[in-house]
């Protein structure tokens, strides 16, 4: 009795084909969403709440755009809206160049 064993390439793929680059931008919006939804709690780390928040941004919307699967979505989704708000705390409290421009 030969069955056909499906393999899960990835955790975010549920179509069973590899997503590299979705998956990267996946990790990446992610990870900048927590650094800064944490980082835009305290107000002297006002530039790297911005900038994070900012590369999430801008990394979470390129996914969006070529994302695939739900899975993939949702996650992305998840990393913009916390991108979105340690970029949008950090730019209230000094912004991307605070202090250093001017």
């Amino acid at each position: 009795m030969a069955q056909a064993v499906r393999r899960q390439t990835s955790l975010f793929a549920t179509d069973g084909k590899p997503h590299p680059l979705q998956d990267t931008l996946v990790a990446v919006t992610l990870t900048m969403g927590v650094i800064a939804f944490v980082s835009s709690m305290f107000a002297h780390l006002h530039l790297l709440s911005s900038w994070a928040g900012l590369v999430g941004i801008l990394t979470g919307g390129y996914g969006q755009f070529i994302s695939v699967t739900t899975r993939e979505r949702t996650a992305l989704i998840i990393g913009l809206g916390a991108s979105g708000f340690g970029f949008f705390l950090g730019m209230a409290h000094g912004g991307l160049f605070g202090g250093l421009i001017g």
